[in-house]
């Protein structure tokens, strides 16, 4: 009976959050504290700590697996699982609504107007995102050496997968030659990552298979704030596939910004455009499902992983490779974005706002669709 309301509890509150909850991971994490630690108790600071630095340690969007871990603690299997779902099923069906409402009016002039002014406010956001991640991805030499190593090697078309999985090892390997002892269950640190981690896109037909093991494998390497999602999704769509264009790519994070929930909720976007509703849901899907399998797995090691000191370093190795995959996708769609002088004021502008003020975001991008419409009637 307990687990019965534990688990409707669960349901409940993921499924308002999924409904309330604007601002990205950073805003979410904040709202879960105040609604499971200091509300309801489930669990206590130490706990709530405790599996915010787990999200951090494990690929996936952060704050869809702090409701996959709390859904756990509260309501077991069932609460992991319909705990997620709840957070990320509003979202997603906002969302496809969007994508559905693109696909019919996309080239229709006031929505062309409309993408013109949110895109260069999207990219403010992209470079303020960019600014908090550096300042906890490079945290000494090393991590910046390796920063400014995948932005080269990115430019000379380097595999983003390699990128990644090259910066944590190069870390991790320097961290093992300096004090071994420390690192004394390598393999078993790095079971999370045991997931697909490569599979080739070579076919450029499109197909639903190929969208969701796209989807899966980068679910299965995402690290950090859903904004490191632009980068594969750049390498993967646009750059692997050419299914995709940085229009698209940069309209998809827009939709992701004005609705709320996960961020990552983008691919729904994109997996519409590309394939209807078959492809929105198998793109959703492809995305979140490694979340749910590694959070599960991981349960039991999490302590073990916060204290190994070799995998902390090939976190820190992934973190500063994903800045720097972000710092080249964000010229890239810059480029895209920024097409004349008013644009560029409209970045500029957007960019002072996001740093200097607490406006939230959805705010600034409503502002930004008023802009567009405006100059729309107006014909200037």
């Amino acid at each position: 009976m307990k687990n019965s309301k534990n688990l409707k509890e669960v349901i409940l509150l993921f499924l308002w959050m999924g409904i309330t909850t604007f601002g990205g991971s950073a805003a979410h994490v904040a709202v879960f504290h105040d609604q499971v630690v200091k509300r309801r108790k489930w669990v206590d600071e130490q706990r709530f700590l405790d599996l915010l630095a787990a999200t951090q340690l494990i690929p996936g969007p952060n704050s869809t697996e702090m409701t996959i871990h709390l859904g756990f603690l509260h309501a077991g299997l069932p609460g992991l699982i319909l705990g997620g779902v709840s957070f990320i099923l509003p979202s997603m069906l906002m969302v496809m609504a969007f994508a559905w409402i693109y696909t019919i009016y996309g080239s229709a002039p006031q929505i062309e107007w409309i993408l013109y002014a949110v895109k260069p406010v999207v990219i403010a956001i992209i470079l303020k995102a960019l600014w908090s991640l550096s300042r906890k991805a490079i945290k000494d030499t090393g991590t910046g050496l390796v920063t400014v190593s995948v932005i080269t090697l990115s430019v000379l078309g380097i595999n983003n997968i390699l990128l990644l999985v090259g910066s944590g090892f190069v870390l991790s390997a320097v961290k093992f030659l300096i004090d071994q002892k420390d690192c004394k269950n390598p393999i078993l640190s790095f079971l999370p990552f045991s997931l697909p981690a490569s599979f080739a896109a070579v076919v450029r037909q499109f197909n639903l298979s190929t969208l969701f093991f796209t989807f899966l494998k980068i679910g299965s390497m995402l690290y950090g704030s859903g904004y490191v999602l632009l980068a594969f999704l750049h390498s993967e769509f646009v750059q692997g596939l050419g299914w995709l264009t940085n229009q698209q790519i940069i309209d998809a994070v827009a939709v992701g910004q004005v609705t709320p929930g996960p961020i990552s909720n983008a691919s729904t976007f994109l997996g519409f455009i590309l394939g209807g509703v078959p492809g929105a849901l198998l793109a959703t899907l492809g995305l979140f499902l490694p979340s749910f399998i590694i959070v599960l797995v991981t349960v039991p090691f999490i302590p073990r992983m916060r204290e190994s000191r070799w995998f902390s370093a090939f976190l820190d190795g992934v973190n500063a490779g994903s800045l720097g995959l972000m710092v080249v996708v964000t010229w890239q769609l810059a480029r895209a974005a920024l097409v004349d002088v008013p644009a560029a004021v409209l970045v500029f502008s957007s960019l002072l706002l996001v740093i200097f003020t607490h406006i939230n975001t959805t705010w600034i991008i409503m502002g930004a669709v008023l802009i567009g419409l405006t100059r729309f009637f107006l014909g200037i």
